[in-house]
């Protein structure tokens, strides 16, 4: 069973679980659009074995603070202020879809705070082809702030060609996971991302976009051989 707890970072409140013992090296998950924390139970009991787990709801998701700017780079900055606010221990940062943009971004502004990254089904930055639809009102969906799906869309459609060159300045181990032909993200732009990043490796689980959900056995596996020992 995972606690809520909330910190103030970056200037909203984030809501966040934790698994795990409070002294074991740190691991932080970051969900996709139109999710929370929670999404990450199928696997954090078992990344919780040997690490303590922390599952943030990023801005505008879950009980974290709907403040209605939703770029990217604001992501980023919620998830550095939470880092930091952990302590000065570096960690593991996985993310996954928008999480894993999330995630690269960290990476890219400061390597230093992690010890590893593991990016799950990547949205490479190039153009959405056929663009996507830009809601310009709630849709229904309450499972986030329905202009954090307005926000990415729009990201979606017109990204910053520029973030490539961001993914070559990531100075850390990384494990990119792709989830093979039943995934709507394209394969090729994610194998893109990893070959852009500096020695990152590349595994694909024929389990469709949500691979910690649909194969959670898998998932594990894959990090679990990943990640750094454990400190003794």
């Amino acid at each position: 069973m995972s606690d809520l707890h909330t910190l103030h970072v970056n200037g909203i409140r984030m809501a966040y679980r934790t698994w795990g013992e409070p002294d074991a090296p740190p691991l932080v998950l970051l969900h996709g659009r139109g999710s929370d924390g929670a999404d990450w139970q199928p696997v954090a009991p078992a990344l919780a074995a040997t690490h303590r787990v922390y599952a943030p709801d990023l801005r505008g998701h879950g009980a974290s603070d709907r403040p209605g700017e939703y770029a990217f780079e604001a992501m980023r900055d919620d998830v550095l202020a939470f880092l930091d606010a952990l302590g000065p221990e570096p960690v593991v940062l996985a993310g996954h879809s928008m999480g894993a943009v999330v995630a690269y971004l960290v990476a890219a502004e400061r390597s230093s705070r992690l010890t590893a990254l593991v990016l799950e089904e990547p949205v490479p930055p190039d153009p959405e082809v056929p663009p996507r639809a830009v809601p310009s009102g709630p849709e229904g969906d309450e499972t986030c702030d329905w202009r954090v799906i307005a926000a990415v869309n729009r990201w979606r459609n017109a990204p910053d060609p520029g973030w490539w060159e961001l993914l070559a300045t990531i100075d850390c181990p990384t494990l990119v996971l792709a989830g093979g032909s039943g995934s709507h993200v394209p394969q090729d732009g994610i194998a893109a991302i990893a070959a852009r990043v500096p020695g990152a490796r590349l595994v694909t689980v024929e389990a469709g976009h949500l691979v910690h959900g649909e194969r959670p056995a898998d998932f594990l596996a894959e990090v679990s051989g990943f990640l750094p020992a454990p400190r003794p």
